[in-house]
C-alpha cells in the first residue's frame, strides 16, 4: 500500500481551536498511529475514509486521488474502497450476524433479506468462525464475537485498505491479547493493508511496521519500542474529540450511526 497524505483541518468551538496538520508518505502494509486521547487520531482516520473533509491538502491511496483540495476532488466514502471498523464496531442491532456482514454487498445499502445466502458472505462466516452465530443479533454476542463480525463485514467487500479505530480497547485484557494475535495472523494471511490507531503500545509492538506518534495534531515517526515511553509522557487531551463532536456534523458522526460511516 502506498499512502500519501498532506492534510490540514481546523476545528473551532467557542474559544477552543484544534488544528490537525498531518503529512505522511508510507508504503508499509501496516501503519500504526499512536497518541493520547484528543490528539487527532480519529480525525485522521475519518479524513482518509471520507467522513471528514480537510480544509486543504490531498490524500492518495496507491496513486488514486481520494481528496485534493486544490483540484476540488473529494470522493464520497462509498467510492474510496476502504473499510472502516469503529471502536464500538457499529453493528446494526436489528440485523443478524449474516445480515450485518452482507450489508455492504446489498444494492443501495438496503437491508439484506434474513434468509438470503451469498457465497462471499458464507466464506467470511467460516473464515471468522461465525457460522454457528450467523442468525444471532449483536446483543447476543460477546465482545470478541462482535469484533469478528465487524471485521468480516469490513473485509467482505475486498477493500484496498482496512482502517481500524482502537480495535481492542473495548475488550478485557485476556481477550485483547487473543484478538490481537488473531488479527495479526489474519492480516498476514490476507495481506490486507491497514492503518490502525491506538493509545496502547502493545498494538504498536505487534502491528507497527511503520509507527507514527500524533501529538496535538502533528505526526512524527518513532520506533515501535518507544511507543510506551512516548504515550506515558503524553497526558490525554480532549480538544479534538470534544470539538469534533460539536462541529463535524452528520457526515462524521463519532458514534458511527450515519449509514455511510460503517464500511465502504
Amino acid at each position: 500500500m502506498q499512502l500519501d497524505l498532506d492534510l490540514r483541518k481546523t476545528l473551532n468551538s467557542g474559544r477552543r481551536t484544534f488544528t490537525l496538520q498531518v503529512r505522511l508518505q508510507s508504503n508499509s502494509q501496516r501503519i500504526v498511529i499512536v497518541g493520547p486521547s484528543g490528539s487527532g487520531k480519529s480525525l485522521t482516520l475519518k479524513a482518509i475514509a471520507g467522513l471528514l473533509r480537510p480544509d486543504a491538502g490531498y490524500i492518495r491511496l496507491d496513486g488514486r486521488v481520494l481528496f485534493d483540495a486544490a483540484a476540488g476532488v473529494h470522493l464520497p466514502p462509498q467510492q474510496r474502497e476502504v473499510a472502516y471498523v469503529f471502536q464500538d464496531y457499529a453493528l446494526f442491532p436489528h440485523l443478524t450476524v449474516r445480515q450485518n456482514i452482507a450489508f455492504s454487498l446489498a444494492p443501495g445499502w438496503l437491508n439484506p433479506r434474513p434468509r438470503h445466502r451469498d457465497d462471499t458472505v458464507e466464506y467470511w462466516l467460516d473464515a471468522f468462525r461465525l457460522r454457528a452465530l450467523a442468525d444471532q443479533f449483536p446483543s447476543e454476542l460477546s465482545g470478541g464475537q462482535r469484533q469478528r463480525t465487524a471485521l468480516a463485514r469490513a473485509l467482505v467487500s475486498r477493500p484496498r485498505a482496512l482502517l481500524l479505530d482502537e480495535p481492542f480497547s473495548a475488550l478485557d485484557p485476556a481477550l485483547r491479547v487473543a484478538m490481537r494475535d488473531e488479527l495479526d495472523e489474519l492480516q498476514q494471511r490476507l495481506q490486507v493493508p491497514m492503518v490502525l490507531i491506538t493509545h496502547d503500545p502493545e498494538d504498536a509492538a505487534v502491528f507497527g511496521d511503520h509507527v507514527l506518534n500524533l501529538q496535538d495534531g502533528r505526526l512524527e515517526a518513532i520506533e515501535p519500542v518507544h511507543a510506551m515511553e512516548v504515550l506515558a509522557a503524553s497526558p490525554p487531551r480532549f480538544d479534538a474529540l470534544s470539538i469534533s463532536r460539536e462541529r463535524c456534523g452528520r457526515a462524521c458522526r463519532i458514534d458511527g450511526s450515519h449509514p455511510g460511516s460503517v464500511f465502504f
